[in-house]
């Protein structure tokens, strides 16, 4: 299964070690999924953990947050954004989850946001799901 994650479940791995979104990280270390990323997803994925109330929440220094997001990048398989897909959504942040999404062939975006990204499932039948339902798929 070929997923991107949004930048909410990311740091709810980020904060919660033993929460769904970090088991659904483990899972992808194992090769039970794939997580795709473009440099820009990345590089938002960097801003978002390393500010400030989502290192204090989740009790990491800068540099550990740091060492989170390099983990996380270590994990993914690189796509190459051949087409800008913007604007399609409201939010310029999800534009870079689904700007991945469609660019990498993927299968599901994960989100705890699914109106947010409604449109990927309509105009490119990509599939918008929780990580819960994501680690289900993954079992099967």
């Amino acid at each position: 299964m070929r997923l991107v994650l949004d930048t909410d479940v990311v740091v709810a791995a980020m904060r919660s070690p033993r929460g769904g979104s970090a088991e659904l990280l483990r899972r992808i270390d194992a090769g039970k999924a794939l997580m795709l990323l473009t440099v820009a997803l990345a590089l938002e994925y960097e801003a978002i953990c390393t500010l400030a109330e989502h290192r204090l929440a989740s009790g990491l220094s800068a540099s550990e947050a740091g060492a989170f997001v390099d983990g996380l990048i270590a994990l993914a398989q690189p796509v190459r954004a051949f087409f800008r897909w913007r604007p399609q959504l409201r939010d310029p942040g999800d534009e870079l989850v689904l700007e991945a999404a469609v660019n990498g062939q993927a299968d599901a975006i994960v989100t705890f946001n699914e109106s947010h990204l409604r449109e990927a499932r309509s105009s490119f039948g990509i599939h918008v799901i929780r990580p819960a339902e994501a680690l289900r798929r993954i079992k099967k």
